[in-house]
């Protein structure tokens, strides 16, 4: 437990009233000292000898980590209050916001989950001769270097490092793992008099590397290329950035710990049901290629993930969740923070949700202009793609009166945009909403002027998975609604059938991966649960009748949670029997249909079609043509009859 805040006013810059920050956080908050990073550095040292305390400083986070290295002590948990809440131009009370931002900061983190990746030096070099050969000299004693020379006339007599000719065909992987494919391959064969002799072209040569520099000017061969660790791209004609790639690329040998970002359960994912293709929302945004099919779900390459989290925010079923923080920490962040906030005496306050980038925003606007406004309540997150519509409508019913996104250079914008359109539809007209822009004025001046809507008038915490939660939000949100229509493509909806269309074949039923529709046993019927319905469209691609369509919205009352009967049919008595099977209206229409063919002529064979199961096969056993019977089976010959045989000769 966090024995006290150890405060900073920063050579007096910052006013904090410890004693109303003690009575609002529970916790023991020291009087604020003027140069903690300096002049106060002992005090700074007896915070981090005598327990788990919060130092109310990040700016000078290398200063008590090097302290802290001295003293032969755990590093400090570091907490910002000056950039965030303590350096503003706004008048109101700054309280109730350094509150919540304490009360988040007492969270535990979540213990990061890593696997390390080994990278043994060994780097390829793509481009003209007369950079990478002058980019090999310089790697040549950090990396095992191979050129690829688009013709033989760049050869260098040099063998300090490897050379090869050739044309790429294609390139996969990452850091460590990358595996290349060669046309025309010449390898150099070292010995003899004159200009090295090369071996003969050869197709499909395959090899494998840790890093590519890639110094050809063209195409990227990856998408989403920046992100694609072990992959350095240079301008050729731009000497600074080359010379930045040659010395970042010196660097990647050794053991790396890459980050597992995402988690999935593949039992949840909803991408196809017997090649019938339905889900894809993950695949489409996939920036870097890690998703791909495989069979009736998908799987993620965690060497290619690079961490942005909009499969996580667009997954209906939660087959694919974002896991570095978790899902539920980042709830519980929105809500620690909205409740705090409240609890100390704040009214109507606003999130603002951003990356490493807004935060460098947040702190030039506050050393240098007027800061965030103090109702303003910033929330950093290390991949805001992360925070999807659920989380947004998750903040408004926890009493935030609207969600501001800040996305930094590297945000996936389509994506957030959707997640912010899907969040607004479901939260109320200007409850959420992007700022893009990379000016720290401008993000000031647009918060200082945004004029947010009344919060819910009853703020709920709700738990569960993010779909549970959304409802329940949702329901907070608007209590006399019943039913909220949502954009195309939402995950949530219904399902409209056209009864005079559908025959109650059930191929829907048979392949809808989370239950939404279902079936009676004793009747012809197709039913159907709303709030189970992910909207994956396997249903409305498999009906053979093109009977089925999909309708983007959010049933709030309690009648999305149980099934309802969409379509039914009357049964058809068996004529022998009298139990009921099928569909009546279908057993006539195949009835009528096979009156005239050659096969059901004679005999009682139409009537089969009209009998149960079991009266069937009685019937057939029965006829003249029974299918099951066969010529009499010869007896099984004994001993004596083998006795009685040698016995006659």
């Amino acid at each position: 437990m966090v024995k006290s805040l150890i405060t900073c006013s920063c050579l007096g810059s910052q006013q904090i009233d410890a004693e109303a920050l003690s009575e609002a956080t529970g916790l023991q908050v020291t009087a604020p000292c003027e140069a903690l990073c300096t002049r106060n550095i002992d005090q700074a040292a007896q915070a981090l000898t005598s327990g788990d305390n919060i130092i109310c400083c990040t700016q000078e986070a290398r200063v008590f980590e090097a302290l802290a290295g001295e003293l032969d002590v755990t590093a400090p948990a570091l907490l910002d209050l000056r950039d965030r809440a303590g350096w503003t131009a706004d008048t109101a009370s700054i309280l109730p916001k350094m509150s919540a931002l304490a009360a988040e900061a007492l969270l535990p983190a979540a213990p990061a989950k890593t696997v390390d990746v080994v990278s043994e030096g060994l780097c390829l070099i793509l481009g003209p001769a007369e950079v990478t050969l002058d980019a090999a000299q310089q790697l040549q004693n950090h990396l095992g270097v191979t050129v690829l020379l688009e013709t033989v006339d760049d050869i260098p007599d040099s063998r300090d490092f490897d050379v090869i000719v050739g044309q790429l065909r294609r390139a996969k992987g990452a850091l460590g793992q990358f595996e290349v494919v060669i046309d025309a391959l010449q390898q150099i064969e070292p010995g003899g008099r004159g200009g090295f002799s090369l071996t003969e072209p050869r197709d499909g040569g395959v090899s494998h590397c840790d890093v590519i520099l890639d110094l050809t000017g063209s195409t990227p061969l990856f998408p989403a290329h920046e992100k694609r660790e072990g992959y350095l791209r240079a301008d050729p004609s731009y000497p600074p950035a080359v010379a930045a790639a040659v010395m970042a690329a010196s660097h990647l040998t050794g053991t790396f710990e890459k980050p597992l970002y995402v988690k999935v359960e593949p039992l949840l994912c909803a991408h196809s049901r017997a090649e019938q293709t339905g889900c894809t929302r993950c695949l489409d945004l996939c920036p870097t290629g890690a998703i791909v099919p495989n069979g009736e779900h998908v799987t993620i390459d965690p060497m290619i993930c690079a961490g942005c989290g909009a499969c996580s925010a667009v997954c209906p079923s939660g087959a694919v969740s974002y896991d570095a923080p978790p899902v539920d920490l980042t709830f519980r962040r929105v809500q620690t923070l909205a409740k705090a906030y409240l609890d100390a005496g704040g009214t109507t306050p606003r999130l603002l949700v951003h990356d490493a980038h807004g935060a460098e925003m947040i702190r030039l606007s506050a050393r240098h202009g007027r800061g965030l406004p103090a109702d303003v309540i910033p929330l950093e997150m290390d991949a805001i793609g992360a925070f999807g519509h659920a989380e947004m409508v998750a903040a408004l019913a926890a009493g935030f009166a609207s969600v501001t996104l800040l996305p930094g250079p590297g945000a996936d914008r389509p994506a957030l945009e959707a997640q912010v359109a899907l969040a607004g539809a479901i939260g109320g007209t200007g409850s959420v909403q992007m700022l893009d822009t990379p000016d720290p004025d401008a993000m000031s001046d647009a918060l200082y002027a945004e004029t947010a809507p009344a919060p819910c008038a009853t703020p709920v915490r709700p738990m569960g998975t993010r779909r549970q939660i959304t409802r329940q939000a949702a329901r907070a949100l608007h209590p006399e609604t019943e039913t909220l229509p949502l954009p195309a493509g939402a995950p949530y909806g219904a399902v409209l059938v056209d009864t005079d269309a559908c025959t109650l074949c059930l191929s829907c039923v048979s392949l809808c991966p989370s239950g939404a529709l279902g079936d009676n046993p004793d009747l012809p019927q197709l039913r159907f649960q709303e709030d189970a319905c992910l909207q994956c469209g396997i249903c409305v691609n498999i009906c053979p009748e093109d009977a089925i369509t999909l309708e983007p919205q959010l049933d709030l009352t309690d009648a999305a949670l149980s099934q309802k009967i969409v379509n039914e049919e009357e049964p058809f008595a068996c004529i022998e029997c009298g139990t009921l099977f099928g569909v009546k209206s279908t057993i006539e229409k195949i009835t009528e249909k096979l009156q005239a063919h050659s096969m059901f002529q004679g005999g009682d064979k139409l009537k089969m079609i009209q009998m149960c199961d079991n009266c069937r096969v009685n019937a057939q056993y029965h006829a003249e043509d029974n299918p099951f019977s066969g010529g009499e089976r010869p007896r099984v010959r004994t001993t004596e009859d083998y006795l009685s045989k040698r016995r006659d000769h």
